[in-house]
C-alpha cells in the first residue's frame, strides 16, 4: 500500500502556545496526534513526550508487533509523566491525548486515549473510528444527545489520557483499508469547529495537501478556539 499524508498544527486563535503535537511516518505505517493537557510547559512536555516514544517504532514489523511496540512505548511515557508530575510544574499535571493508526498492507489499527479521533473517507461517507473517553460518549452513542450538543457541551474533562492514570489503558480497533481511504487523526480543536460534513467535503479533496489545507483553514475562520492539529493519509493503491 502506497500512502500519501499531510499534516498541520497550529496554536489555534485564542491559547497562547501550542501543546499539541503530530506524527506522520507514511514509511512506517504510522501516524499519530497528541493533545496535552496541564497547561503551558507540563501539557507541551506531554504531547512533545508521546510522540517521541511513538517515533521510536521499529520498522517493518507485523501488524501485531507494531500494536505491542505502541503500547509498551506509551506505557513508559505514562510512567515518566507520572514520576515528573511529582517534581511539580507549578501544581500542573503533564499528560495527554493520544491517538495512533498502524497500517499494514489492507489493515489498519487504532489506538487511542481520551478525545482526539480518528476519521475514515471511503467515498462519499465519514466515519468515526475512535470513541471519545469522555462523560458525554455513552450519551451521544446512545442517541440520547446530538454530536452538536456534545461538542457545544463542556467536555474539557477526559475519563482516559497518558499521564492521568497509573495504569495506562488504551483502547484498539482493527478496520480494514481499501484503496483510496482517507484518514484523519486530529485534536478537538478541529472537530470542535467543523461538523460531519465540513470535513468530509474538505477530506474529498484531489490532494491529501488541499485537504490538510482547507482543514486548518475552515478551522481558523471558525474561531480556533483551541491548538488545532491534522493528518490526513490516503492509501493510493
Amino acid at each position: 500500500m502506497r500512502w500519501a499524508c499531510a499534516s498541520h498544527t497550529h496554536a489555534g486563535k485564542k491559547r497562547g502556545a501550542n501543546e499539541d503535537a503530530l506524527l506522520c511516518l507514511a514509511e512506517r505505517g504510522l501516524w499519530a496526534v497528541a493533545d496535552g493537557m496541564g497547561g503551558h510547559a507540563a501539557g507541551d512536555r506531554a504531547s512533545q513526550a508521546v510522540v517521541t516514544a511513538l517515533a521510536q517504532l521499529r520498522p517493518r514489523t507485523t501488524l501485531a508487533d507494531s500494536v505491542d511496540q505502541v503500547d509498551d512505548l506509551l506505557a513508559l511515557v505514562n510512567a515518566e509523566l507520572r514520576a515528573q508530575a511529582k517534581d511539580g510544574f507549578e501544581g500542573r499535571t503533564p499528560g495527554s491525548t493520544v491517538v495512533a493508526m498502524l497500517a499494514r498492507e489492507q489493515a489498519g489499527v487504532a489506538l487511542w486515549a481520551g478525545d482526539s479521533r480518528l476519521y475514515r473517507l471511503r467515498g462519499s461517507a465519514l466515519a468515526q473510528i475512535t470513541r471519545d473517553h469522555n462523560p458525554l460518549a455513552d450519551l451521544l452513542e446512545d442517541g440520547l444527545i446530538s454530536e452538536q450538543a456534545a461538542l457545544t457541551a463542556d467536555t474539557n474533562v477526559i475519563t482516559r489520557a497518558v499521564g492521568a492514570q497509573p495504569v495506562l489503558h488504551l483502547d484498539l480497533v482493527l478496520f480494514d483499508i481499501a484503496p483510496w481511504d482517507t484518514f484523519l487523526l486530529c485534536s478537538d480543536g478541529l472537530y470542535r469547529e467543523l461538523d460531519h460534513a465540513a470535513l468530509a467535503s474538505a477530506l474529498a479533496a484531489d490532494d491529501v495537501e488541499q485537504a490538510a489545507d482547507r482543514l486548518l483553514r475552515e478551522a481558523l475562520e471558525q474561531g480556533a478556539r483551541d491548538n488545532v492539529s491534522l493528518v490526513v493519509a490516503r492509501a493510493e493503491c
